[in-house]
């Protein structure tokens, strides 16, 4: 398990506590998101579905312009800014809130950046064209995906030559590796396994079950197993029934030294989250 000590990471105007575990709620404003597409394309609906989110406790709030469900098609950067940018400027504008901005496009970042978001989520780990230059110019915190192939084929018999945590932690390192040689200080990353992402449930299995491997690069992890297929495959569920078993492994990657939980059922996660630190620590202190 990771170290207590206190962990601030500097989120632009915001300072966020990462030495116990957080939420983040997932905000997509998109249209083919895997399981809630189209909810929240009017302004007013994400405004409201955000101050829900953080009335229920979520610390970040992660807007997403560009499916990325497997299969998903590819964006042009303006139709993302288009779908993200007044969604970003109404929730630092109307609630104060730290903003995450899920994009790969260095536009998207340096427009989300200049309207008040605090933090990058990048599937693609800053491998685009501009990417890396894009994340370093906005000076925010940015976290590395680690994913196999593209959203439209990812899925299509992903396979490893050697276990699965060490083709993501070696991937990962390279990647952190490539930051810093760009300037990109390794105390503005965070890493995300990329659960879903070019692996089978068999992998995803595993990988969790030996996150140990990723948090011995020294690095907060970011966690997204929310109403994924790995669990409607173990468990036979739908999307809408899955929330138990997102439960579950919230839990364990929480046990595994997981700093933030990517999820869409934001209160009981936060309560599931709370008290397995509860019992990891034998006590809950915090704010």
């Amino acid at each position: 398990m990771a170290s207590t000590a206190s962990i601030h990471l500097p989120c632009g105007r915001h300072r966020l506590d990462i030495s116990y575990p957080r939420v983040m709620g997932i905000l997509n404003v998109t249209p083919d998101s895997f399981s809630d597409g189209g909810q929240h394309l009017v302004l007013d609906d994400a405004l409201r579905h955000a101050e829900r989110m953080l009335a229920e406790g979520a610390a970040i709030i992660d807007v997403g312009g560009e499916s990325t469900r497997p299969g998903a098609a590819t964006i042009s950067p303006q139709q993302e800014l288009d779908r993200v940018a007044p969604v970003v400027e109404a929730l630092v504008r109307e609630l104060d809130a730290l903003v995450s901005v899920d994009t790969s496009a260095p536009e998207v970042m340096r427009e989300s950046a200049s309207l008040g978001a605090g933090m990058i989520n990048d599937v693609r780990a800053l491998e685009r064209d501009g990417a890396l230059e894009g994340a370093i110019g906005t000076g925010l915190p940015v976290c590395l995906m680690h994913r196999q192939g593209e959203p439209h084929d990812m899925q299509q018999a992903p396979r490893y030559d050697r276990p699965v945590e060490e083709a993501v932690a070696d991937y990962l390192e390279a990647r952190i590796a490539a930051c810093e040689a760009a300037g990109l200080r390794r105390e503005r990353l965070l890493l995300d396994p990329g659960f879903g992402f070019g692996k089978t449930v068999e992998h995803n299995l595993r990988l969790l079950n030996r996150m140990e491997r990723l948090e011995r690069l020294g690095l907060p992890l970011l966690v997204g197993t929310s109403r994924k297929s790995m669990i409607g495959k173990v468990l036979a569920r739908p999307v809408e029934e899955r929330l138990p078993g997102g439960l579950a492994l919230s839990a364990l990657a929480v046990e595994r030294g997981a700093r933030i939980l990517r999820v869409h059922d934001v209160g009981p996660t936060v309560d599931a989250v709370n008290m397995t630190w509860a019992v990891l620590k034998e006590g809950f202190e915090h704010d």
